[in-house]
């Protein structure tokens, strides 16, 4: 299944017909740009579409393994405690391999690539691998060793809470050294994107899911301990993940043996480029562990109830907002190696008008169906109907935050991309009070006084600080005077307040009544809800013609 603004996003790619630029290139490159430098003829939309498609794939073989995962062991204390283990390297790669990492060291592999020879390119990103390896190496080895008490850090209700607390640490020293591998990962990607060659890294998480949909359909059930199978799949999957990248470092000739370089120029510029970068990118996901920390007090389940919540609404953002933000990346560096500041800002408008056409149906369609899609996708087995409703609560609570939430990805580039990684982190640490606020003067005063779904409360937490975040990062950039709208913008809100109204009224009538949905089997749920789902993409693709919209209005500039 698909939201409506993911099928759009694909109709409205189908319709634009870039050619394919540069050569494809087989073997060993030997220097300079990419022949055609295919990245930088204007084909942000096609490479939108290819790492899109890749992501949407990821994010399909995503929604397989959660199925697997609720109708094999439901919402009980065994995956309150596997998502614990799996959350917190995640929460580090958040942190390292999607955010200080990749923002650092992609404006530098780019300006490297403009002004300098591909030896010291490879220089580079050897120095980097090398260095920050080790570094990884010592915070992995901590980690293991300290897994009980990061696990009573991260989740302090878990103590004396039916043995989550001991499970969760068991997981936890399989999935940490995860950390290690998709960093290093990150940074393959990194340099491959810079190239143009964004297929590869985007498959990157299909391997995970693949992986860890067999070790918990395969092998979980034959085990007596079921909870460390699937940890250690998440181990074996961030492995693979790491060697999936050789191959495609070694067509570019950037595949020499990593080196502790720290006294380079290159990789100590990006070490002074990460720090910052790390605090910044720690605002969304202090939050989270905020969110995190709160819910382990909570009735068991309700950590199993958000992350099922969480993973739909990321769906949308996976697909195309972050797809979207790793493209612009690499273009809007080399805008600014080059001095475009028009070209710059062109793409950047660009950018957030395809992401708000494509982000706010998307939130839409979320909040609307938030019950159908969880009894369609994980209501089955051991994830009973009132799983299915408490969940769909705190789906719709996610499905409030994330326009702010995807316009901020697409955002952040503004800033990395001239490599100013301060800014960003004085603004999200703003935005991270707010959040914080929010739940001291919300979220626990409601949890306290007995509000029956506390869990859905706090899910609000994170949209709210994303729309402040999102705010504050475009008033920095009029501000700076390095973006200022189109005049393309007063014409797209008029178009997409009529769109989007009548997407929402055809989906609310076309769903019914949500409890009618986990009464009927599943090939019933599928069939209506993609049905439900197309009919609603049909009904905002052609309210936006009717009000004048058409593809090369979405174009790059």
């Amino acid at each position: 299944m698909t939201e409506p603004g993911i099928v759009l996003n694909l109709c409205f790619c189908v319709n634009f017909s870039f050619p394919r630029v540069g050569a494809g290139g087989c073997g060993r490159y030997s220097g300079g740009l990419l022949p055609g430098n295919r990245l930088m003829k204007g084909n942000f939309l096609r490479n939108t579409s290819i790492v899109g498609a890749m992501t949407l794939l990821s994010r399909v073989t995503g929604m397989l393994r959660d199925m697997v995962y609720s109708r094999m062991f439901g919402a009980g204390p065994l995956m309150d405690a596997f998502i614990v283990a799996f959350k917190i390297p995640n929460f580090l790669r958040r942190i390292t391999g999607e955010g200080a990492f990749s923002q650092a060291f992609v404006p530098v592999v780019n300006e490297y690539r403009v002004k300098r020879t591909h030896a010291e390119v490879d220089d580079l990103v050897s120095g980097v691998m090398g260095t920050l390896g080790w570094a990884l190496f010592g915070v992995t080895a901590v980690g293991v060793i300290a897994a009980p008490v990061l696990v009573m850090l991260f989740a302090p209700g878990f103590e004396g809470a039916g043995g989550r607390s001991d499970l969760a640490a068991e997981m936890l020293r399989w999935t940490f050294p995860y950390i290690f591998f998709i960093s290093l990962t990150a940074l393959g990607s990194g340099v491959l994107n810079s190239y143009g060659r964004f297929g590869t890294a985007a498959f990157n998480p299909v391997i995970l899911n693949v992986v860890m949909i067999l070790f918990a359909a395969c092998i979980a059930p034959r085990s007596s301990h079921p909870g460390t199978v699937l940890a250690i799949g998440v181990f074996v999957a961030g492995v693979l993940q790491l060697v999936a990248q050789f191959r495609g470092l070694k067509r570019l000739g950037l595949l020499s043996w990593p080196r502790w370089r720290y006294a380079d120029a290159g990789v100590r510029r990006v070490a002074r480029l990460m720090l910052p970068g790390i605090f910044g990118s720690s605002v969304a996901q202090i939050a989270q562990l905020l969110d995190t920390w709160i819910a382990s007090f909570f009735i068991t389940g309700s950590l199993t109830w958000m992350y099922y919540a969480v993973r739909l609404a990321e769906f949308p953002m996976g697909v195309f907002s972050i797809a979207l933000a790793t493209v612009i990346l690499p273009g809007l560096s080399v805008h600014h190696a080059e001095e475009s500041p028009q070209r710059f800002n062109g793409t950047l408008d660009w950018a957030l008008r395809l992401t708000s056409v494509i982000s706010l149906p998307a939130s839409v369609a979320l909040f609307v169906l938030a019950g159908p899609l969880i009894a369609t996708i994980n209501g089955y087995g051991r994830f009973g109907s009132h799983d299915v409703l408490m969940s769909a609560y705190a789906l719709m609570s996610n499905a409030a935050g994330l326009m702010g939430l995807s316009l901020v990805k697409v955002l952040l580039p503004g800033y990395t991309a001239r490599q100013d990684t301060r800014t960003p982190v004085r603004i999200g640490m703003i935005a991270l009070s707010v959040a914080i606020g929010f739940d001291l003067v919300v979220v626990i005063p409601a949890a306290y006084f007995g509000a029956p779904i506390p869990h859905a409360i706090l899910a609000l937490s994170s949209g709210v600080g994303a729309y402040v975040n999102c705010w504050l990062l475009y008033r920095g950039l009029r501000r700076s005077g390095v973006y200022q709208p189109s005049d393309a913008w007063k014409r797209l809100g008029f178009q997409m307040v009529l769109a989007n109204g009548a997407m929402a009224a055809f989906l609310w009538w076309s769903a019914g009544d949500w409890a009618e949905w986990t009464q009927h089997a599943a090939w019933w749920r599928v069939g209506h809800l993609s049905a439900v789902v197309a009919g609603g993409s049909i009904v905002y693709a052609l309210a936006l013609w009717v009000t004048g919209l058409r593809p090369r209005d979405l174009r790059p500039v």
